[in-house]
């Protein structure tokens, strides 16, 4: 099968490259950035691109290319950091500005067109920035095809199929970035279109065969999208009564969570299903605990010891193979990207939990969805017959309102964050908003702001409001509410829900920001 190679240098959008290629139906590979073309090149590679990175290619630690990759004669497209990376290998220079760009920018064509790597793309179109580092001198043969306000925004060689972009097509909010790759993989690389859903499902099902062989599995339910696709998998894929689902009620769940997950998993087939009141292990292990990172490790390791001292009270055998429905955005977010480079952005719970990073290494834990975005998880969860209404669901955090909550976790404020949250989600369903947005929720802050009640001078929690428009989560927007749609709802917040005086929303995008506050 044809297939493009993508380099992995740390960056956080390694795989959202591929993943964006593979939407064209031509198959990506995202590989570390200093493979070898001995282990990694074969007839089947037609293109490479190298991806972004958190370094500076003078930095002295930076990663590289291997020479026998970029002498390989092969079509290669660099994008960001990758772009500085040949730039420099061939004699350019690339240095700091005082300038940055970070979000839109709009790009022109020196000659009114691009090319073939632009073909079909509009002059002035609005990409995606993020880079401080930018091309000062081109090397010898290379020339600049299109530019920001301020930069040199995409490059190519003459008589080479070599391009460079200061831009991230990757990512949703770039305008015609899909293009841009596509044209890249089937037009200058001729790679055909050999890739879908059924091929992955085919092979995440191989490999979850192959890995689980005669055992029992366990899953670990947080009743989220992401959880619910790898019990439909592991259902259609391992016999049903070697499979338990285990839901661990932690007491940071959303309201009516429990009850909402029993129903939708035995409707999926489910046999062994295990529903474990835990919170008081949960609340007692995060008293005090206010540093974000801590707040995870602590919950990724409570749900271990929780899980271990469970299994034998409930009958489950002791060697069951865990299966956890692991994203890609949650090992890239959490310094597990394919090289060893990446920068922690934060760490997710099921990801950098010592003890679960200690099953991993034994080769204890399947996460057949670590090579997805969530996108691509609901459409594979469609293919196996989950539920639309589980499918469409808002992303949800493993760690729970632990991590929407500022500061110390309590069952006070962990209350006041659910019954906020709970009004604030169905009055988006009620106003017809719900499915225009990719992720809304509330986010208790750990101040309290001065109000008036009645005639009584008040001091009450600060919520936030967060809610965002997003294809994969990697990048992220503001929803534009109408004023008068948050407004109703801050009142009903503020009048419903005891304790909360003030209401704010959250106007940040990804980049900077990231999607939760913590």
């Amino acid at each position: 099968m044809d297939k493009i190679l993508v380099l992995d240098f740390g960056g956080q959008t390694a795989q959202l490259i591929g993943r964006r290629i593979r939407e064209c139906g031509v198959y990506a590979e995202v590989v570390a950035g200093d493979s070898r073309a001995a282990d990694v090149l074969d007839l089947d590679v037609k293109g490479v691109v190298l991806s972004g990175s958190p370094y500076s290619v003078y930095e002295k630690d930076a990663p590289h290319a291997s020479a026998d990759i970029l002498d390989s004669g092969l079509p290669m497209l660099g994008i960001c950091y990758g772009f500085h990376h040949i730039v420099a290998a061939g004699g350019g220079v690339v240095e700091p500005r005082e300038s940055r760009e970070f979000g839109r920018a709009s790009v022109r064509f020196l000659n009114g067109a691009g090319g073939p790597l632009f073909a079909g793309v509009p002059d002035g179109f609005v990409s995606w920035m993020s880079h401080g580092d930018s091309v000062a001198e081109l090397p010898d043969g290379c020339s600049t095809i299109a530019v920001s306000d301020t930069f040199i925004a995409a490059a190519a060689y003459e008589g080479r199929p070599v391009f460079g972009l200061q831009f991230h097509p990757e990512v949703s909010h770039c305008e015609h970035g899909r293009t841009i790759l596509e044209n890249f993989a089937t037009k200058i690389c001729g790679a055909r279109r050999e890739w879908d859903v059924d091929r992955y499902l085919s092979e995440a099902s191989d490999e979850v065969a192959r890995r689980v062989g005669s055992r029992d599995v366990l899953v670990l339910i947080s009743g989220g999208v992401d959880s619910t696709v790898v019990a439909a998998l592991l259902l259609a894929t391992v016999a049903p009564e070697r499979v338990h689902l285990m839901y661990i009620d932690t007491g940071l769940m959303r309201k009516n969570e429990t009850e909402e997950v029993a129903e939708s998993l035995t409707g999926l087939g489910a046999r062994n299903l295990h529903l474990v009141d835990a919170a008081e292990e949960f609340f007692s292990a995060l008293e005090g605990v206010c540093d974000p990172e801590k707040k995870r490790e602590i919950i990724g390791d409570t749900f271990m010891t929780v899980l271990e001292t469970r299994i034998a009270e409930l009958s489950i055998p002791s060697d069951a193979i865990l299966a956890q429905g692991t994203l890609y955005t949650d090992m890239i977010e959490s310094g597990k990207g394919v090289g060893k480079r990446a920068a922690v952005i934060k760490s997710h719970h099921n990801v950098r939990s010592p003890l679960i990073e200690a099953k991993r290494l034994a080769g204890e834990v399947v996460e057949p969805l670590r090579n997805l975005y969530k996108d691509e998880v609901r459409a594979l969860g469609r293919r196996l017959g989950v539920p639309e209404s589980i499918i469409g669901r808002h992303p949800f955090p493993g760690p729970g309102l632990a991590v929407r909550i500022l500061g110390d976790v309590t069952r006070r404020r962990c209350e006041v964050l659910r019954e906020a949250d709970a009004l604030f989600i169905s009055e988006l369903k009620r106003r017809e908003l719900y499915h225009k947005i990719w992720q809304a929720f509330c986010v208790l802050l750990p101040v309290r702001s001065v109000g008036v009640t009645g005639d009584a001078r008040n001091y009450g929690d600060v919520l936030a409001l967060r809610a965002i428009t997003s294809r994969d989560g990697m990048t992220a927007d503001v929803y534009p509410f109408e004023m008068n749609d948050l407004l109703e709802i801050s009142s009903l917040i503020t009048n419903s829900i005891r304790g909360v005086g003030r209401v704010v929303y959250d106007v940040s995008s990804k980049p900077p920001a990231t999607i939760e506050w913590e």
